[in-house]
Order: C-alpha cells, then sequence, then structure tokens
C-alpha cells in the first residue's frame, strides 16, 4: 500500500507544479498507470476553481479563460511544451530530421499555432458548457491521459533516452490500462446520470472519449513510426481540446 502511495506521489511531483513535502518518498519507477487519476484530481481542482469563480460573479467566458490558464499553470506547460514540439516536428517535410526538430528547445511558428489553437479551442468549448462544467474538465483531463498510457504500452519509443523513456520501460503489459479505464468509464457514466437520456450520454461519451484518446496515439505512431516524450503530451493536450468540444455536442 505504501508503495502504491508512493507512486502516486512520484507521479503527482512529475506531471504537476502542486507542492508535495519534501519529506515524502517518491517513487518515479511506474508513474504512468497513476497519470489518469492524477489527470482527475487535476479536473477535480480546476472544477473547485470554476465553482469558485461561478460563486463571486465571474462572467462565463472570462471564468474559462482563468480555468484555462491555471490548467497550464498546474502542469507547468509539460504537456502543452510537447504539444507544440510535436507541430513542429511534424512540419518537417523530411522524416529523418523531425526528432531532432522535436528536440530542439527552440519554438517554431508552427508550435505556436498548436498552443493557440489547443488554448482557444479548450477555452470556447468550456465557455459553450454552462452545465457541470466540473464534471467536463475531470473527464478530458481524465481521458487525456488514459490516452498517453495507452500509447505508452502500445508503440515503440523511438528514443534510448529522454522524458519519457523510462515511462516505456516501466509500463509493458496492456493489463496496465485497465484499472484506471474502469475509472473512466465510472466517471463518463456520471454524464449520463445528469442527463435525460442517461444510456445515450454515457454510451457518447465513452466512445468519443477513448476513440480520440486512443485515435490520437495512432495518428501520431503512423506519421512518426513510434513515440516520444513530446508526443505523450501532445496526446493528452489534444485529447482534452478536442474532448471538450464534443462534450459541448453531447449537453
Amino acid at each position: 500500500m505504501f508503495k502504491h502511495f508512493s507512486t502516486f506521489l512520484g507521479a503527482i511531483a512529475f506531471y504537476t507544479c502542486l507542492p508535495i513535502a519534501q519529506t515524502w518518498a517518491l517513487t518515479f519507477n511506474g508513474i504512468a498507470q497513476w497519470a489518469p487519476t492524477v489527470g482527475v484530481v487535476i479536473g477535480g481542482l480546476l472544477g473547485l476553481l470554476d465553482v469558485g469563480l461561478h460563486g463571486i460573479g465571474v462572467p462565463l467566458l472570462t471564468r474559462s479563460a482563468i480555468v484555462v490558464m491555471a490548467w497550464v499553470a498546474i502542469t507547468g506547460g509539460l504537456h502543452l511544451d510537447g504539444a507544440m514540439d510535436t507541430a513542429d516536428g511534424l512540419a518537417v517535410l523530411d522524416p529523418e530530421r523531425r526528432l531532432q526538430v522535436m528536440a530542439d528547445s527552440r519554438t517554431g511558428a508552427f508550435g505556436v499555432m498548436a498552443a493557440g489553437l489547443i488554448l482557444l479551442l479548450k477555452t470556447a468549448a468550456l465557455a459553450d458548457l454552462t452545465s457541470y462544467r466540473w464534471l467536463g474538465l475531470i473527464l478530458a483531463a481524465g481521458w487525456g491521459r488514459w490516452g498517453q498510457l495507452v500509447a505508452i504500452v502500445r508503440y515503440p519509443y523511438l528514443k534510448q533516452e529522454g522524458k519519457g523513456a523510462f515511462h516505456k520501460r516501466a509500463v509493458r503489459s496492456r493489463w496496465d490500462v485497465a484499472p484506471t479505464l474502469v475509472l473512466m468509464l465510472g466517471l463518463s457514466s456520471l454524464e449520463g446520470y445528469f442527463s435525460a437520456t442517461p444510456w445515450l450520454t454515457t454510451g457518447l461519451t465513452v466512445l468519443g472519449g477513448s476513440t480520440i484518446a486512443i485515435g490520437i496515439g495512432t495518428w501520431f505512431n503512423n506519421r512518426l513510426g513510434g513515440q516520444t516524450g513530446d508526443t505523450y503530451g501532445a496526446i493528452v493536450e489534444w485529447t482534452e481540446a478536442l474532448l471538450l468540444c464534443l462534450l459541448t455536442a453531447i449537453h
């Protein structure tokens, strides 16, 4: 039990900027299995922030922009940086140079455009979600990281080292995605619970969340022939943004 808690704390420390006491023992081996759970925590905190802003009368659009800003701050821009680097790499026509460009610390035009589009989609979608916004935030952050976990398990890692290499070494079995899949299925069913058409809403949420999460990772794999730490981050960001857009249609 202590080992699992230590790994969960390691996942919090790695994936977020949330404060962790220095006296607590942290384990980083296998933290990717906790990534979807960390996403649920992030979504829950953002939901609390949104409720608080609503309580003091902040308008919907402004509230949505503040929540998205806090979203980036909680993660330290970790995943957004990966989405930017991935966009720059995919913009290179020469496949042999893509990984080199993605490893460059300088951000190119395509990376800036990708970040702008992601933040715009999240803000616009949140502004259109007028009910159960807290649940939408939890689902987006959770499914995004579940998609990352699926990509870690399914696809080869393209580098010997890197910020995502230790994830691949620690997570190998497809069964590693099952516990958090159950978690996301349960949370997605809440969409149906609050809906007038529970089975349809739950089905659309589960199908949409899993399809977007898996599909984005598959697309990156087909374009690059594998995954990197940057594409892991891109999977999270694009899944979050597109799932929020889908939730506006479901609502």
